[in-house]
C-alpha cells in the first residue's frame, strides 16, 4: 500500500507510543522523532502527556478484567471506548507539541491488557497460550488518520511465547553498554527487570517480571486511605513493617518460578489483596503500607540472588516507572543492592514515559521489518514481527 511504503521510506518519522498499564493510572502518549531502525535507532523525545481517565473508569476496566465480574458486552463497549481514549491522547500530545495530526507517521498502542494468560492450557486438543489487550488499534486510526500498530504481544504468544515483557528490545537499543553489567528495572502495577551484560547481543539478554510493582500498594493504598497511591512512599515511611505479613508474602509461588515468566493482576489481584487485609485488619494501615512496600523491593531482589546474580552480578540497576517516585522503594532497593549503583533512565528518557516511547519504537520496527520479540525473554521459539498494522 501507497501510504505503508510512504512511511517505510521516510528517514525521519515522527511516532505516538501509547501505554496504558496494570495499574490504569491515565494514558502515557509520548511523540518521538525517530531516524533509522535496530541498533542504529536514534530517538528524540519531542513531547510527552500522561491523560487521566474519568471518574469511575478504572473500577469499570478492573470490574471486567475479573472473570467473576466480567461481562462480554462491557468488553466489547470498552474496546471501541478505549480506542477513543487513546485516539483523544494522541491529538493532546500532538497539540500540545504545536504539531498537525498530518505529520504524524505512526502511532504504536500497547492497548489496555484485560487478561495475561501466559501459561499454556489444554483446549480441545490444541496448547493455548493467550492475552488480551483492548483498544482497539483499527479504530484508532480511523479517528486520528494515522496508521496505527497495535496487538504487539499475540505474535509472541503465537509463536510459543509469553507475551512478555517487550519492553527488553527497547531495552537493549537504547541501554546496553559494552563496558558494565547494567540492568533496568520498571516499577509499574507489575516490577519487571532485563538484564544487559556487558557487550551483550540480543541472545544474552534476560528479562522477567519480578512479581508486583506497585499494584499491592496501590489497591492497600485505596481500602486503606482512599487514595489512588502512596505519595512519594510517606506512608510507607511512616510505617513499621510486619515481620509475619512480609514472611507471608515472600513465600508467595510466583517468585520462586524460573524465568521466562510474566505476571499481572490475574494473580495479584483484588482477591490476593482482600485476602491480605482479612488477615491483618487490625494491624496499623500506615504499616500494612509499609510492609508491601518493603516486599516489592525485596521481590526484586529475591530474584536477582536466585535468577540473575550467578550469571551477571551487576553494576548499575537503573529505574523507571511510578516507583521511582516513592522515596521508601528507592531506598529499600539500595539498602538491598548494597553493591550495585542504583540510579534512574533520566539521561536517556523521562522514567514515566519509558514505555509509551518503547511503544513508539517497537512500531517503527514493524515497519522497519525488524523482529522485536527475545526468545530467551518469553520463551518464543522464534523471533518474529510484532504487531497489526490498521490504516485510516
Amino acid at each position: 500500500m501507497k501510504i505503508l511504503e510512504s512511511v517505510y521510506r521516510k528517514d525521519k518519522k515522527l511516532v505516538v507510543g501509547l501505554m496504558s498499564g496494570t495499574s490504569v493510572d491515565g494514558i502515557d502518549a509520548a511523540l518521538v522523532e525517530i531516524s533509522g531502525s535496530g541498533e542504529k535507532s536514534s530517538l528524540r523525545l519531542i513531547e510527552f502527556i500522561t491523560t487521566a481517565y474519568p471518574d469511575g473508569y478504572k473500577e469499570f476496566l478492573l470490574k471486567n478484567s475479573d472473570k467473576r465480574t466480567a461481562k462480554l458486552d462491557d468488553i466489547v463497549r470498552l474496546d471501541m471506548l478505549i480506542a477513543r481514549f487513546f485516539a483523544d491522547a494522541v491529538k493532546k500530545v500532538a497539540r500540545k507539541a504545536g504539531i498537525s495530526l498530518h505529520k504524524i507517521d505512526l502511532i504504536g498502542s500497547h492497548g489496555q491488557t484485560i487478561q495475561h494468560l501466559p501459561q499454556p492450557a489444554l483446549l480441545f486438543g490444541k496448547m493455548i497460550r493467550s492475552t488480551m489487550q483492548i483498544g482497539n488499534p483499527s479504530a484508532i486510526a480511523k479517528l486520528t488518520g494515522i496508521v496505527t500498530i497495535g496487538d504487539f504481544r499475540i505474535g509472541d504468544v503465537a509463536v510459543g511465547g509469553g507475551g512478555a515483557p517487550l519492553v527488553p528490545y527497547f531495552d537493549f537499543i537504547m541501554f546496553r553498554s559494552k563496558k558494565i553489567n547494567r540492568a533496568l528495572l520498571n516499577i509499574g502495577g507489575i516490577a519487571n527487570i532485563t538484564v544487559l551484560p556487558g557487550n551483550c547481543t540480543i541472545d544474552q539478554v534476560s528479562a522477567f517480571d519480578t512479581g508486583p510493582g506497585n499494584m499491592i500498594i496501590d489497591g492497600m493504598m485505596k481500602r486503606l486511605y482512599n487514595k489512588r497511591y502512596d505519595r512519594n512512599g510517606m506512608a510507607a515511611s511512616s510505617g513499621q513493617l510486619i515481620p509475619s505479613l512480609l514472611q507471608r508474602l515472600m513465600t508467595h509461588p510466583y517468585l520462586w518460578i524460573s524465568p521466562p515468566k510474566s505476571t499481572g493482576r490475574e494473580i495479584f489481584n483484588d482477591d490476593f489483596i482482600e485476602t491480605l487485609l482479612r488477615s491483618y485488619r487490625s494491624a496499623p494501615k500506615q504499616d500494612i503500607i509499609a510492609t508491601v512496600t518493603e516486599f516489592t523491593a525485596l521481590s526484586i531482589y529475591l530474584n536477582y540472588l536466585e535468577f540473575v546474580r550467578d550469571k551477571t552480578r551487576l553494576d548499575e540497576l537503573l529505574a523507571s516507572g511510578g516507583g521511582v517516585h516513592n522515596k521508601y522503594m528507592m531506598e529499600a532497593l539500595k539498602r538491598y543492592f548494597e553493591n550495585v549503583k542504583i540510579g534512574t533512565v533520566e539521561n536517556i528518557v523521562p522514567s514515566d514515559a519509558k514505555e509509551a516511547v518503547c511503544f513508539a519504537m517497537l512500531a517503527n520496527e514493524l515497519i522497519s521489518g525488524n523482529p522485536t520479540n527475545i526468545p530467551s525473554v518469553t520463551g518464543a521459539t522464534k523471533r518474529t514481527l510484532l504487531g497489526t498494522i490498521s490504516v485510516p
